[in-house]
């Protein structure tokens, strides 16, 4: 009992330090990846987090406001048999 309470007062503690407060560098030795064929400038660290179009499309669905009645359509035919 005292153990789990001494666990959960350690929780939010172990939570808050798994956050980096410093910018993203390259460690030691290292540099950053080569700029692309097409990109005018190499791509800060920043840059390189933010996950592109590709990766996170936008929603382009748009929501059924009102009901609306189908149209007949010509090539909705039965299975052959």
């Amino acid at each position: 009992m005292r153990t789990s309470r001494f666990l959960l007062a350690l929780l939010p503690l172990a939570l808050a330090a798994c956050g980096s407060r410093i910018p993203l560098t390259p460690q030691e030795g290292h540099s950053l990846p080569p700029k692309p064929l097409a990109a005018q400038t190499t791509p800060t660290p920043t840059e390189l987090m933010e996950p592109s179009t590709q990766a996170r499309p936008g929603r382009s669905d748009e929501l059924l406001r009102k009901s609306q009645k189908r149209e007949q359509d010509e090539f909705d035919l039965p299975p052959p048999g």
